[in-house]
Formats: structure tokens, C-alpha cells, sequence
């Protein structure tokens, strides 16, 4: 008989007992309104992708905050924080889990790694993380943390990243999810990082939330249209 390790999330709803008002943001934002109304369901691989402000780093920030984690990152046991910043959503979930599903995880978000770094050093010396370049840390951090099952969440890990930097961690995930029991979810702008193997991709947007296939989202044909003719895109920004 074969065995199926479990995920740690199934999905993720508003909570019952804690409903969030809808004229209070962030549940003005249509994708984080109709997480609240609708619910979502989690894959072993969850991307989200959309423009500026449609809610992705808001959704898995609240997503780490209700799984225990610290909201500027770090594992099930760090307890991280410079300011808070973060929204009220993550009390307003309810996370279905998965029974047996690891209760393991990792918040990794770019524009907090500097602080993470920090604190690392304080809890458990590694100090060679601030002597790497940011790229390099990252991959660092997500290869000697990344390393068991568990619920791994990623806030547009790109930032940090050089295109052939952003394969290795493509490439580090894959081989991460192939270890079933393993979960991530992500928000991303990078379409490399959306393509990654078996990924349930969200497009946000104006409409919400909808699932889309790799090809149709507008992020991969903005890509390609600036790459077949970059002077065209650019002429066409101009006119």
C-alpha cells in the first residue's frame, strides 16, 4: 500500500468566530475579500502572482501569522520583530490543516532579511549570512533551512535574486516539494518562479482571485512581448 504524506494546509477561510468587517482594509482589496468570502484551497504548490498593491505579500504574510510565524520571517520558533506592520488578517483566518500534515514551517520575505539575518546571528551565530551578497544568502538560507517537511512560505523572493540565481532556487524548491509532506506558497513576480513544477497559480487582480495556467497570465505575456522586441515595448510605452 502506498503511503501519501499529508500537507500541512488543506485551505484557508475566514474564521467563524473572528470575521473581518469588509469596509475595513485589507478587505477592501478585492483578492483579500473574496479569500474572506470564499476561501481557498492549497496545492502542494500555491503561487501568487498580480500587480503592485493586489494583496499576494498581505495573503501569505497572513497565511505565515496564523501558522505561528513570525510576520518578518523565520521558523516555527523565531520570534522576530522590528516594527509591526503587519495586518489584522491573519487573525481573521482559519487554516484547515492537514491530519498528520507537519507543523514545521518558514517565513521567508526579502525585504526583512537584513532584520532575519540579525537575529539569527543572536540566536545561533551565523554570522556568515551578513558576509554573502543578498543573492547569496538567500539561497544560502533556503538550502540549510529549506530542509524537512513542513509549510515553507516565500514573499517575492526575487528581489534578492539574479535571473540564474532565481533557477537555483526554482531548481531548490522543486527538490523540496518532491519530498512529499512538503508545501509552499508564494507570491512572486517572476513568471520562472511561477512556472515551478506542479504550482496551482492565483492571479490577483481588480476581479479577486482566479486560477490561471502559466501561458494565459498577464505577467508571462508582458515578459514576452518585452523580450520578442524590447525597442517596440519600449516605443509602444512612449506613444
Amino acid at each position: 500500500m502506498t503511503f501519501f504524506a499529508p500537507m500541512p494546509l488543506r485551505r484557508v477561510e475566514e474564521h467563524a468566530v473572528r470575521p473581518m468587517p469588509r469596509d475595513e482594509w485589507p478587505a477592501t482589496v478585492p483578492a483579500v475579500r473574496q479569500l474572506l468570502d470564499d476561501g481557498i484551497e492549497l496545492g502542494p504548490v500555491t503561487v501568487l502572482v498580480g500587480e503592485n498593491g493586489a494583496g499576494k505579500s498581505t495573503i501569505v504574510e497572513a497565511i505565515a501569522m496564523a501558522f505561528g510565524l513570525s510576520g518578518e520571517g523565520g521558523s516555527s520558533w523565531a520570534r522576530f520583530q522590528t516594527k509591526a506592520t503587519e495586518s489584522a488578517l491573519f487573525d481573521s483566518l482559519r487554516l484547515v490543516r492537514g491530519a498528520g500534515g507537519a507543523k514545521r514551517g518558514f517565513f521567508l520575505r526579502a525585504e526583512t532579511m537584513h532584520g532575519l539575518y540579525t537575529y539569527l546571528d543572536g540566536i545561533h551565530g551565523d554570522a556568515g549570512l551578513h558576509s554573502l551578497s543578498h543573492g547569496e544568502s538567500f539561497l544560502e538560507l533556503v538550502n540549510t533551512r529549506f530542509t524537512d517537511r513542513g509549510l515553507w512560505l516565500l514573499d517575492e523572493p526575487e528581489a534578492a535574486l539574479s535571473a540564474s540565481s532565481t533557477m537555483s532556487l526554482l531548481m531548490s524548491l522543486n527538490r523540496l516539494i518532491a519530498d512529499e509532506g512538503s508545501q509552499v506558497i508564494m507570491s512572486t513576480h517572476s513568471p520562472m518562479l511561477a512556472a515551478m513544477d506542479g504550482a496551482t497559480i492565483l492571479e490577483l487582480g481588480e476581479w479577486g482571485i482566479r486560477e490561471s495556467a502559466w501561458e494565459d497570465l498577464e505577467l508571462v505575456r508582458t515578459w514576452r512581448s518585452f523580450l520578442d522586441s524590447p525597442e517596440r515595448f519600449l516605443r509602444h510605452l512612449r506613444d
